[in-house]
This record gives structure tokens, sequence and C-alpha cells, in this order.
């Protein structure tokens, strides 16, 4: 393999003109009914973090794939230093020295977090676990990452999934290295590490594409930034642009690329202000107060569960949440947020303590019970958990409501029923998809996102339990995701609201608890205060 400092030298042609590190020419992908690449020609180079930006859907992914060795271009050709390649594996792509972190978990539930790490290595020599130990440490300091190497990976949180992932990127010498979304479920600190880290990889030479959907992160990690659009290359910003561009022109050049301005320097179409207001610093309207003089809608009295594998079991969690009320709940990932979050939706069994709603003891009741009660519950693993990936859109939709009226009839299935009911929740909620007949694994995140939330936030939803729901959505979805929150809880649901992006919790929130080490360490009211509590209270400090 070649290393970032060989890397450097061969992509110096003798005249001096720079070989980039990977090249796509006129690359096109397409899947049933969607076209996801046409035609994409973009170089990455060394020594530069090259950032991709667009809308779920736009081809991001499909060409970080195409360059790990997942998916294969139907035309085009990829090359690397300069020469055609064919990269038809992942064990391929590594071998040309390209190291990725995708989006979606790939790692083996059943072994431990040193196992996963290990896997890959040559079949010619035993694995050396004192090695693996000794850069496992070094990458824990590097990412300022404290999971336990032994800590089966079943029992981790998602983030911490997400850290192991982007050590195993880096466990070899890569001289191009993909990151998926590497920063939707880090900590600040974790998101400035792994800045200070990306920008190491740059000084040694390393070739860095990043997908992301947060403005700020692009603007400060990104030395060259490209926008996709319905899977063709909207726009460039170079290096020397960037540098001169002052934060509101980098805002209105990015919407206008993704929302359909001609050029990089255009100005938004007056259709698009209010996209360009959201990310100018636009707050989203809570529809109201909440009356607390009435019973509480959820009571939770001192929740106590048992610890499963590596998570953080909950210590006494208790707390109220009324109709029409949006309870955040902040923290640094795995503090007991899932066992939170599994125990309120009924999948997790109690040790100790007491639920109840509207005053009815539901301790005991599992999930069919909670949900016939209004209970509802969107996980915030998408595809592992919250839907079938090979089950069309239609049957998703309907997943949770088998067996029941009105879809189904003595047992029998009334499939144009579903179809046209399917149909008119995809116009409702802007669900991009080619038919409700589609295998909702076929779709972007943020339209499987939002399948999900018009699955659960239905009008016989009472509480809903969201488990960071905007997690890898483009800032149009996102936006999408949290105007369904406010919507419901106007319309009298009571919403939890379980994230690790506090601006975005303290954007829609009623109140904000912090979870730390599987207790809930307080509960701020939104004032003009709460940040600075809510921090505060994530460090474990008493004082809120």
């Amino acid at each position: 393999m070649i290393n970032a400092t060989q890397a450097v030298q061969s992509t110096e042609a003798p005249r001096g003109f720079p070989i980039p590190v990977a090249a796509l020419r006129r690359i096109t992908k397409r899947f049933p009914g969607v076209v996801a690449l046409d035609r994409v020609s973009l170089e990455f180079h060394a020594g530069e973090i090259h950032v991709l930006l667009g809308e779920n859907g736009a081809g991001k992914s499909t060409l970080v794939s195409l360059l790990a060795g997942m998916q294969e271009p139907d035309e085009g050709e990829i090359l690397i230093d300069g020469l055609p390649v064919s990269i038809d594996s992942p064990r391929h792509s590594m071998d040309l020295g390209i190291g990725a972190v995708f989006q979606r978990v790939s790692l083996v539930p059943s072994l431990t977090v040193i196992e996963n790490l290990m896997l890959g290595g040559s079949w010619l020599r035993s694995l050396a676990r004192g090695a693996a130990l000794r850069r496992f440490d070094e990458l824990s300091a590097l990412l300022a990452t404290r999971i336990d190497p032994d800590a089966p990976m079943s029992g981790l949180s998602l983030g911490e999934q997400q850290q192991v992932e982007i050590m195993r990127a880096l466990w070899r010498d890569e001289k191009l290295l993909l990151l998926d979304e590497p920063t939707s479920m880090l900590t600040p600190q974790g998101v400035a590490d792994l800045g200070r880290m990306m920008h190491r990889l740059k000084e040694k030479g390393v070739a860095l594409i990043l997908v992301t959907h947060k403005l700020l992160e692009a603007y400060e990690f990104g030395d060259r930034i490209s926008v996709l659009r319905l899977g063709t290359v909207a726009g460039d910003i170079a290096p020397q642009r960037l540098q001169t561009m002052s934060e509101a022109e980098r805002t209105e050049t990015v919407i206008g690329l993704m929302f359909g301005a001609a050029d990089p320097g255009a100005v938004p179409a007056q259709d698009h202000e209010d996209e360009l207001a959201i990310l100018l610093g636009g707050k989203l309207r809570r529809a109201g107060s909440v009356d607390r003089s009435k019973p509480a809608k959820l009571s939770a009295r001192a929740l106590v569960t048992m610890p499963d594998f590596a998570e953080t079991p909950l210590h006494a969690v208790s707390f109220e949440l009324w109709a029409g009320e949006v309870l955040g709940i902040a923290g640094v990932d795995g503090n007991g947020q899932k066992h939170l979050a599994e125990v309120l939706a009924g999948q997790r069994s109690l040790r100790q303590g007491r639920l109840e709603l509207a005053g009815f003891d539901i301790t005991r009741g599992r999930v069919p019970e909670r949900r016939l009660r209004g209970i509802r519950y969107v996980t915030d693993d998408r595809l592992g958990e919250g839907t079938v990936g090979t089950f069309s859109v239609a049957t998703n939709l309907v997943l949770k409501e088998i067996g029941a009226s009105p879809f189904w009839r003595h047992g029998i299935s009334d499939w144009p029923l579903i179809y046209q009911s399917a149909r008119e929740q995809i116009l409702r909620n802007d669900i991009r998809t080619p038919s409700e007949l589609t295998p909702v694994g076929k779709l972007s995140g943020g339209n499987v996102q939002k399948v999900l939330l018009a699955r659960e936030l239905d009008a016989e939803a009472n509480v809903a339990i969201l488990n960071k729901p905007t997690y890898g959505l483009d800032l149009h979805n996102q936006r999408l995701a949290l105007d369904r929150i406010v919507a419901a809880a106007a319309r009298g649901v009571a919403v939890i609201v379980i994230s690790t992006d506090l601006d975005e919790l303290l954007e829609i929130s009623d109140r904000v608890g912090v979870m730390f080490r599987g207790s809930l360490a307080g509960i701020v009211e939104n004032d003009a205060a709460a940040g600075s509590k809510v921090r505060r209270l994530m460090t474990g400090s008493a004082a809120a």
C-alpha cells in the first residue's frame, strides 16, 4: 500500500501539475427507478479536505460507496493516482489505500470492539492482540473516546459504534479517507477532536472526502466544497474562492446550488428564502405554552433497569410530561438514553419503578398494549430496527398495524386500501420514492425517516418518543422532521426528543433534561440561560 508521503510524491506530474489521488470521470450509477449519479466528474487531491454537500438522495453516499468498492459504476471510470481502476470489492479499495466510514454502521455485533478492529488482516499472520491494543490506545487518545476494547459491539450505542467505525477506517495508512457523516453522533468535543485529526492527516498529504449536512462543519473543515443535486454536480467552490467568502456568502452560494441556482456565485431564488433564513439562524416557533395545571400525560417514577452488556442502565429516573409539551433529552451518547427510550416504548422491562399514562399504570404493558394506548416510538436505528428494508414503503407504513382494521378484515389484507393510504401518506409527507411499492431500503436516509415519522406521528398518537429523529438528515429534511414534531405537539401530543444536538433541542423543546451515567441529572426550563445550564449538567455538575 502507498503511504501518505508516497501519495504526495506520486501526485506530482513532470511539469508540476498535481495528479489527483482519486478522480471520477463521467460516472453514472442507476438503481431501479432512480439515477443516483448522472455523468459525475470530480477530483480529490492530496492534502485537501473535499466536502460534499447536497440533499438526501443527491448521490453523495452512492459516490462514496463506489470509491469504497461497495458498488460499481454503470458508466464512466475511476482513476487512482491517474490510472484507471476497477474497484470491485472493499478489499480492493483498502488495497488501493482507501479507508471509509459509512453513515450506517457495518460492524459485527457478536464480536468485541478490538476483534472488529482486527478483522481484515492478513490470514497468513497470527492475530497480534498486543499490537492491536497499542493501536487502539493511540486512536482512542486521538479521538478522545473512552470505549472498552473488550466490550461487545451489540452493547454499544450508535454513537459509540460510529467512533469504532472511525477507528477502523484509520487502522491502516490511507492516502484517501472517506467520511460519510462521521460527526452525526459525536459530541461537540468529539467533533473538534475529529477536526484536528483530519487536519493532521491533511498535513501528511492524505486526501479526505467529508460528507456532511452541517454547513458550519463544511466551512470549518473543508478546503473545497462540491454540491450534488439530483445526482449531478451542481457546482464547486474552489479553495481560493472559499477562503475569501464570508459565512453568509458561502451559505447563499450553497443554498443556491442545492435548490437550483445556476452558478456558484448566484443568489438563491425567492422561493428558497426560508431555507436561507433557517441556515442563517432562523428558529422554529413553538406552538405555545404548556398547561401544567392539568394532570401529566406521562409520569415516570424512579425507573431502574438491568445492565445489558456495555449499555448504561437507568438509575431512579423520574419526570413528568404534559400534553402538548416537547421534552428534550440531552447528554453525551451512551449515558442511558437507549434504555430510557426502550423502557418508555415497552421494549425493555423495568427492574424497579412505575410508569403511568394519564393516571393509568402501564408499567407491565408491552409494545402492543402501549401502542393501543397511543404511545409511539421512533428508534435511532431506522433501517435495522425501525423498518424492514426489503418490504415496500406501503407495507412499512402499516407494519405496526398488521392484522388490525381497516387494512385487515377477518385476517385478509386489503391491499388496495393499503396502497391508497400509502400514496396519500407519500404525498402528505413528501416521501421521495418512485412508488409505494419501492423497497424502503432503496430510499435515502431522509426519506426513510419520513416514512417512520408518518407512521408514528399519526392521529392516534398520545405520547411520542423520538430517538435522534434528525440523525443523518440533510438541512431541508431536518427542518421537515422538526416541523412535524412541533406540529404534533401543537395537536396535543406529548413528545420526548432524545438528541445529541443541543442546538436542536433548544430550538424545539419546552424543557430540556440531561442524562448522565444513567440518571436524569436535571431538567431545566428552555429560557435564555438554558444552554449554559444544560452544558453544566452534561459534565456531571449538580448545579443547573
